[in-house]
């Protein structure tokens, strides 16, 4: 019978050495450039420790998706959560760092199936809460949701926003002023004037008067 081979504890420090090394190699120089060997060196440790912690760089690849993905999420969840969910989720998908390193994980996942997987797993998680979130927004707004489906609002604001952080990364600029003065009006429109509900309540008082006067 052949022993299982021990792997390191996913609590330990040197494994999260292991990913920061990782990803910083990753954002710097791409997917390819993150050897068993260069990692190692990145981190300050021995190349062995690598396939202690991680059977193979394929296993480490994951770790990393893993690990980013939650983060993520909490991420989101804080951003989804706050006064103005719209903004908050706009600035949530227009993050550089992020966009890049998603590009260099698409770009590793056309030659690993797991990674595909794993990214498409996340992905569907990430859509689902999204939507539900904003369907809440433009409820609270008064927004007609099947003029403006919610699923459409946000696959434009999360596609659109990616599209121009990964087009300043190869250097692209143009539209992009007009277009994030376009998207700040629409944002300043939903997030700071008060709720249709609200608003149509008080242009009823303006036209009736108060319900309740003093003497």
């Amino acid at each position: 019978m052949t022993a299982t081979r021990r792997i390191g504890a996913e609590s330990s420090a040197t494994r999260t050495a292991l990913l920061d090394a990782a990803q910083q190699l990753i954002l710097e120089e791409g997917y390819a450039a993150a050897t068993s060997r260069r990692v190692a060196a990145k981190a300050g440790l021995k190349p062995q420790l690598v396939h202690y912690y991680f059977r193979t760089m394929d296993d480490l690849f994951l770790a990393l998706v893993r690990r980013g993905a939650e983060q993520n999420l909490e991420r989101q969840a804080r951003a989804l959560a706050s006064p103005q969910p719209l903004r908050a989720l706009w600035e949530f998908s227009s993050d550089r760092a992020g966009t890049a390193l998603t590009m260099e994980f698409a770009a590793l996942a056309n030659h690993r199936k797991a990674i595909r997987t794993e990214l498409g797993r996340y992905a569907d998680e990430f859509r689902r809460l999204q939507i539900q979130a904003i369907s809440a927004v433009l409820d609270h707004h008064g927004i007609d949701t099947e003029a403006f489906p919610p699923e459409t609002v946000v696959l434009l604001m999360t596609s659109l926003s990616r599209l121009m952080v990964m087009e300043e990364l190869l250097g692209v600029s143009s539209g992009h002023a007009e277009t994030r003065t376009l998207v700040e009006r629409l944002l300043t429109r939903f997030e700071t004037d008060p709720p249709q509900s609200e608003r149509a309540s008080s242009q009823e008082t303006k036209r009736s008067g108060p319900l309740v006067r003093g003497s």
